[in-house]
């Protein structure tokens, strides 16, 4: 499907702002951009299936760290190749995730405990691991509002219920499970989802893109 998708080129558009053309390296961008997302999804519901089939063993949470890391470079690639009219607003979103990898990658080198128990155990390492989750939570209303795909509008809502929650220590420990199991299932599918989507959509207008760095000069 990807291979085909990379074959249709040279298409041309009619955006807000003029013509434009969907060229290889577009289509690439999106492929990347799609796959990074369906590698962090399935991390995520690969730790939370751990978590909440076996619960905190020692093998589980060593087994998290790297899910976890896995999960963050992923991450790092998507937001790195996504399209979004706002350079400020991309930029934001990739200095969030700058903020929550180097958090984990500094609890991964100086705390006694597994990255997992370090981020679940103390709110202070959470609220900075967190901000990751800042990032894929605007990522996830960037696909809500331009895509309005029912999940997206879910997981919007349902990681920072989640994440804040047990930050205040406002949810019973049957809530956050119940959470997590949402969050890691419609990730999945959000991410599965994207697989199949027309590529051209990812890409968007590219003249407005091309008028925006017009208005800069």
């Amino acid at each position: 499907m990807f291979l085909q998708a990379l074959e249709e080129t040279g298409e041309v558009y009619q955006g807000h702002f003029g013509e434009f053309e969907v060229t290889k390296h577009d289509r690439i961008g999106v492929v990347v951009y799609r796959g990074a997302l369906l590698v962090a999804a399935l991390a995520f519901a690969v730790g939370a299936i751990l978590i909440l089939r076996w619960g905190p063993q020692a093998s589980v949470l060593n087994s998290l760290t790297a899910l976890f890391l896995g999960f963050c470079a992923a991450m790092g690639v998507s937001l790195a190749t996504i399209h979004i009219y706002m350079v400020s607003l991309h930029r934001t979103l990739q200095v969030f995730w700058a903020i929550g990898t180097g958090a984990a990658l500094w609890l991964c080198v100086r705390s006694a405990e597994p990255l997992a128990a370090a981020i679940y155990n103390h709110p202070v390492n959470l609220m900075a691991v967190g901000w990751i989750f800042v990032a894929l939570t605007g990522l996830f209303f960037k696909e809500a509002f331009c895509f309005n795909r029912l999940e997206t509008k879910f997981l919007t809502f349902i990681a920072p219920v989640l994440l804040l929650g047990h930050w205040l220590q406002l949810l019973p420990i049957a809530a956050e499970r119940s959470l997590l199991g949402a969050w890691a299932v419609l990730f999945l599918i959000f991410a599965l989802r994207k697989v199949v989507q027309p590529i051209p959509p990812d890409i968007g207008d590219k003249s407005v893109f091309t008028y925006l760095e017009e208005q800069k000069a």
